[in-house]
């Protein structure tokens, strides 16, 4: 059916944009007065996320789908590849368009490029939106007319930008006459990969729009002021904690732009270094559109002869796994992702520096691993950061760099909050998050609070760094 017929419903394909405040696209449809018919698809690209995000995910469609009901709408469900399935709900319900908000990785670009040209060439207009970014990609260009490759002049090209203001919720939604059949979002088990760990990681996560929005107004109202320190401390209630909500669009980036130029207006003084976060998720993005290689490959593509291990089965990737290394920052890091979801950012640096330089490890073990763990796993800043850790990536850590981390936790946990918060062993009486890691991880792996923590650690500090920097110098490229 032509989009000539304005009465005509129009499909609006949701992914990565489970929010209804600050969606351009959504905002876009809402403001026709045509029927608007949610739509959410599981094919391969949901089927193939690991078991925490999968998870997450699933919690975040259930809260969504609450949330559009409050609205008088709902959130169709359907399981299958993306353009047939779009098809037959055009043709079910006599829609005559059908839009999304943009992805940017391979995957997804392939896929929507597809649904984009089939779909138009049955008369069926297909529109996709800026919303998941504050920048698209092709709009921040060097003076040469090429992309950039480095942090630092990427964010003074974009820091003055106006990113457009992040449009409020529509009033309503106008419902069609018939909604098509769903699937019932509980036969899709999105949670059976995390078995027993689903039901520790749910006390920490924050799901949905409204959990979402209260989470930024909490740190811009409390924390931001001193986030230029507290952000490098672990143990500590200093971060915004938003990129769970970002992964799943529950909140929009606009809005947490727009709510740090406030706050920097107001003179707090860590609002900068919160809008550069902010920058710094874009500027992944922006390297990943550019260069789809980031999430597949080295970056740098001569570190390709670099002799990393590959082998995941070794006994010292297990014990990183497991966080029983024996420095203690890296397992408090590891422990944390377990019982959280997610990892705070100084133990993410902490935790690829040892795998790839300590354990000289391919930080793509590491990758797959934070892949399967982490409920705000997102592609771009994930694929970025490993490759920045181990100096293959674009704007790496220099290869001399490597992270000690005994130094590391005496200089950001002096006081050994965080050690506690996440290491039971030889504690007298643990905290909740400290035995809480031994009711989420596999009962295969057979560890017990009552276990001794380990007096060596598997790598030394000195140690692994000479053998990294060893290693670092005699390659031939």
């Amino acid at each position: 059916m032509s989009d000539g017929d304005t009465s005509s419903p129009i499909l609006f394909w949701f992914r990565r944009d489970l929010r209804l405040s600050d969606h351009p696209g959504l905002s876009e449809v809402a403001s026709t007065g045509r029927p608007v018919i949610p739509v959410f698809i599981c094919d391969p690209s949901v089927d193939g996320l690991g078991a925490a995000p999968k998870w997450r995910l699933g919690e975040a469609l259930r809260v969504f789908s609450e949330t559009l009901e409050e609205k008088g709408s709902r959130l169709i469900l359907r399981r299958g590849n993306a353009l047939p399935i779009l098809r037959g709900l055009a043709e079910e319900t006599g829609a005559g368009a059908v839009h999304w908000s943009r992805l940017y990785d391979p995957e997804a670009r392939e896929r929507d490029e597809a649904v984009k040209s089939d779909l138009n060439a049955d008369g069926i207009e297909a529109v996709s939106h800026a919303g998941h970014l504050l920048f698209e990609p092709w709009t921040v260009e060097t003076k040469q007319g090429g992309y950039y490759k480095v942090y630092t002049p990427f964010w003074r090209a974009v820091k003055d930008r106006d990113p457009g203001s992040a449009p409020s919720a529509p009033s309503e939604l106008a419902a069609p006459k018939d909604w098509p059949d769903s699937d019932r979002l509980g036969d899709w088990d999105m949670g059976a990969a995390m078995d027993r760990g689903a039901a520790v990681v749910a006390k920490h996560a924050r799901v949905g729009e409204q959990k979402a929005q209260q989470r930024l107004g909490t740190f811009i109202s409390n924390i931001v002021e001193g986030y230029d320190t507290s952000r490098d401390l672990p143990g500590e209630d200093g971060t915004s904690r938003l990129s769970e909500n970002l992964t799943y669009g529950e909140i929009g980036i606009r809005a947490c732009w727009e709510a740090a130029q406030r706050a920097r207006e107001d003179g707090k003084d860590g609002a900068e270094t919160f809008l550069g976060e902010l920058v710094w998720r874009d500027f992944a993005y922006h390297l990943l559109y550019h260069t789809p290689r980031l999430v597949s490959g080295n970056w740098r593509e001569e570190w390709d002869a670099f002799p990393w291990n590959e082998d995941e089965r070794r006994a010292e990737v297990k014990a990183w796994k497991q966080g029983r290394t024996g420095m203690p920052f890296v397992d408090a890091a590891m422990r944390e992702m377990f019982v959280t979801g997610t990892m705070h950012n100084r133990g993410r640096m902490i935790v690829a520096s040892y795998l790839t330089k300590h354990l000289m490890c391919h930080w793509k073990i590491g990758m797959k691993w934070f892949e399967d763990c982490l409920i705000d796993w997102d592609i771009a800043n994930n694929s970025m950061g490993w490759q920045w850790a181990a100096g293959s990536g674009p704007d790496a850590t220099p290869y001399f760099r490597v992270f000690n981390p005994e130094t590391q936790i005496e200089k950001f946990d002096r006081d050994g909050a965080y050690r506690r918060a996440f290491i039971a062993e030889g504690q007298e009486d643990p905290p909740e998050t400290a035995l809480d890691y031994f009711e989420a991880i596999p009962r295969r792996w057979s560890m017990s609070p009552a276990d001794q923590y380990p007096e060596e650690p598997i790598v030394g500090a000195q140690e692994g760094r000479e053998a990294a920097l060893k290693a670092y110098k005699e390659r031939d490229f």
